[in-house]
């Protein structure tokens, strides 16, 4: 492939508007040649580069298909063709550019100037884009990087495209996901959960971008929402990522687990089978706050333990626990919207379809729980029919209180019945907000500022058997540079399967030989380089090897996982 990359860098070098956009970004250049490549090729997987594509929402966060967009650059930007490369318009800077959906192809406005064109990028070599009407956290929405416009196949819409380098992607993120109140080692713990959500991302809703803006995917909102604090997150946790087995993981998080975290298995359906309870990933286990936590798969236990407030991590959440009640024809009248919508999804059985009668309510009654108490199943039961329900969000989106879901499946459900036995009300008890699985953002705030606990600490307590280190990488015929932060100014290379007996890289700019022992039969080996790394950033240049071979830097810190440190009534 290294004939291939050097031939598109030399073609768009020849271009004037891009060979300007490499010097004026020379420090990031690695990055903007692969944002440069991302536009070449169309969509690549951002694992290959780092380059992350957005689709970007409206303001309700919902609609990614547009009809009309007006955007303009903060200094001075270049329309090009998509397919071609070649600039088109040179536009002043804090220019309206008014793109409109025809079945022609795209309307451009440039004043009173109008063209149709077929899909194009705007770039805006030393400034920020805005797409204006539009507001993120309340302000103007701006954004990094460039801007494509792809229409849809049929004419029907196009979608608004944000190519930003992963960097920029994730000072948009952290601080709109999690409260900088958290302080700096909880957000960057959520720096490289992002990261590696955003790389590895459980499902792709959409074949033209990678991720959404929205809490679909997750919740991105620009260069105007950046904070400092998790700026420097960001730049602090710079090519970090979370391995199980040498490989990235699928770094879920929620705002507040309740106490108690679920297996992956027990909350989700299969991507491809849709089958539930879904494989597990031994990485993303239940786990407890306290030690002493019991399983709470049974109704005796969950009942105990969300029906009160038991200290633990995200105990600060305003959804630590909460409660929801109906009377019971207000309830029905729910169920007959909410189980018509959601047998859509194949997960309530018999599916209940427009027009369907529910009868009465008789009894809810929940089949399963998870090692977290979440409910995994549970029967509706009416004088009509009983209907099975599985899966937490479809559970949450089947009980809705004034149209609103229930922020979690941790849930008790608890029945008044009048003097003849019918029910009259039902009341949920519940914990948390949001899935449940991987990450707590509270519990991660509880724990840097008052475990006073440093980032990987963090992620290893809702990360089981995880790592950390760089993305892995092959490297072959071609140069491959990384760049990290080690905390603690420790690492090893990671060489996994084959590779050569001896490998050569350039680490903070000293090349250095290290022989690998290795033969082909090995299956993994390790390389101290810490008397070489800095504590901060670091850089490793890998040199072409004859053989190709996968590696990454591993970071080695003094990990306490002493972590679960008692808890008092003062934690309330």
């Amino acid at each position: 492939m290294g004939g291939k990359i050097e031939g598109i860098k030399d073609s768009l070098l020849n271009s004037e508007i891009f060979s300007e956009y490499f010097l004026r970004r020379l420090p990031k250049i690695f990055c903007t040649f692969l944002l440069f490549c991302i536009i070449l090729f169309g969509t690549v997987y951002a694992e290959d580069n780092c380059v992350i594509r957005v689709g970007i929402t409206d303001n309700n966060f919902q609609n990614v298909l547009k009809q009309q967009v007006v955007v303009y650059g903060t200094s001075e930007c270049e329309i090009c063709d998509k397919v071609t490369k070649k600039p088109m318009f040179r536009i002043n800077s804090n220019t309206d550019i008014t793109v409109s959906n025809l079945l022609s192809g795209l309307e451009l406005m440039l004043g009173s100037n109008s063209a149709v064109l077929k899909d194009f990028v705007i770039i805006c070599p030393s400034g920020l884009i805005g797409v204006k009407n539009l507001k993120r956290k309340g302000t103007q929405a701006l954004y990094h990087g460039a801007m494509e416009f792809t229409q849809k196949p049929d004419h029907s819409g196009f979608y608004l495209i944000n190519l930003v380098e992963l960097d920029d992607y994730l000072k948009g993120v952290v601080p709109n996901e999690m409260p900088v109140k958290f302080g700096l080692e909880a957000l960057k713990a959520q720096a490289v959960a992002a990261r590696n959500y955003v790389l590895s991302p459980r499902t792709q809703a959409y074949e033209e971008f990678d991720v959404v803006d929205s809490v679909a995917s997750q919740v991105y909102f620009g260069a105007n929402t950046e904070a400092d604090i998790a700026t420097r997150a960001v730049m602090e946790t710079n090519g970090v990522v979370a391995l199980y087995n040498n490989e990235p993981i699928i770094a879920l998080y929620s705002s507040t687990a309740g106490g108690y975290t679920e297996s992956y298995s027990n909350a989700f359906s299969d991507n491809l089978t849709k089958a539930f309870p879904s494989f597990p990933k031994p990485y993303m286990v239940a786990v407890p706050d306290k030690e002493d936590f019991e399983p709470l798969n049974t109704e005796e236990k969950a009942k105990e333990f969300y029906s009160s407030k038991v200290p633990a991590y995200d105990i600060e959440s305003p959804y630590y626990r909460w409660q929801k009640n109906w009377a019971v024809g207000e309830l029905e009248n729910v169920l007959k919207k909410t189980l018509v919508a959601q047998s859509k999804t194949g997960f309530v059985t018999p599916a209940f379809r427009e027009g369907d009668e529910l009868g009465n309510l008789k009894d809810i009654k929940v089949m399963k729980r998870g090692e977290s108490g979440k409910v995994m199943f549970l029967d509706i039961m009416t004088t009509k029919g009983c209907y099975r329900v599985s899966k937490e969000l479809v559970i949450r989106r089947v009980f809705q209180k004034d149209g609103i879901s229930l922020p979690s499946a941790n849930v008790i459900f608890e029945k008044k019945l009048d003097n003849m036995g019918n029910v009259t009300d039902i009341t949920v008890y519940g914990g948390g907000f949001g899935h449940g699985v991987g990450m707590s953002q509270y519990g991660a705030g509880y724990m840097a500022s008052k475990l006073e606990q440093p980032y990987y600490n963090i992620l290893r307590h809702y990360y089981k058997g995880i790592s950390l280190g760089t993305y892995p990488i092959e490297v072959s015929q071609r140069e491959v540079e990384q760049t990290f932060w080690a905390p603690l100014g420790r690492a090893h290379i990671v060489i996994v399967g084959p590779s050569v007996p001896k490998i050569n890289v350039m680490i903070n700019g000293k090349t250095r030989e290290f022989s690998t022992g290795r033969t082909l039969f090995h299956k993994e080996t390790r390389i101290d380089i810490s008397r070489y790394i800095e504590d901060g950033q670091n850089k490793i240049l890998f040199y072409p090897t004859y053989f190709p071979m996968k590696v990454y830097i591993e970071l080695v810190e003094s990990y306490n996982t002493n972590t679960k440190q008692k808890l008092t009534e003062d934690s309330e």
